[in-house]
């Protein structure tokens, strides 16, 4: 495993922390009816994935699990660590598949569907490459893929801040979240595989001059 700049790793941390956050407000919201003391944009968004739930349901449980495994994927003394690796390849499917099927009912419409579409595509391809490579004994390829799909996996937890953005900001620009969830997923999820492509770039391990297994 590379050394990691502490940069990465603050963020790779950050980013499990609001993931779990947000996957457990979303499970207590989903728990509880709509209430009429909250603020009306996210009274709306609860109401809207209470017509979803099951799904939903499936989703953020799916990606609590995922995520929790994470930080032990890295982790090389790990006790079982073949068993992690297969867990962490099979719920990042989980994941995949069932984000797939939440796009059909985006919160933002064309917009945030088509980030999902893309972003939840580049996830799969990255996380199937570094199960080929885990497979066939090309370590330091399978650990080039697996840092591409952690990155875009959490994506989603880059989208919370830039989301708290636009509340913050809504009774300026009028914008509600069916208009600005599109833009917040598009800038969330670039965030995290820009800046993970910059730092593989980077990194003497990935460089282009040592891309041979």
């Amino acid at each position: 495993m590379p050394r990691h700049s502490w940069a990465l790793k603050a963020g790779f941390w950050a980013c499990i922390v609001i993931a779990i956050a947000a996957v457990l407000r979303r499970a207590f919201a989903l728990q509880h009816p709509v209430s009429v003391g909250g603020p009306p944009e996210l009274l709306q968004l609860d109401a809207f994935f209470q017509t979803h739930a099951a799904l939903t349901r499936v989703h953020i449980f799916t990606t609590l699990l995922y995520v929790s495994l994470l930080p032990c994927v890295f982790w090389r003394r790990t006790r079982h660590f073949q068993i992690v690796r297969l867990l962490f390849y099979a719920l990042g499917i989980g994941v995949c598949l069932s984000a797939f099927a939440m796009s059909a009912h985006p919160v933002g419409g064309a917009v945030e569907g088509a980030a999902i579409l893309f972003y939840n595509s580049l996830f799969l391809v990255s996380l199937l490459l570094s199960f080929h490579a885990w497979r066939a004994g090309q370590e330091r390829n399978s650990l080039r893929w697996t840092l591409r799909a952690t990155a875009v996996s959490l994506g989603i937890a880059t989208t919370r801040p830039v989301m708290g953005i636009f509340f913050a900001t809504s009774r300026l620009t009028h914008w509600t979240p069916q208009l600005f969830f599109g833009p917040a997923f598009w800038i969330g999820f670039s965030i995290n595989a820009i800046l993970m492509e910059l730092w593989l770039r980077k990194h003497p391990l990935f460089s282009q001059r040592r891309w041979h297994e």
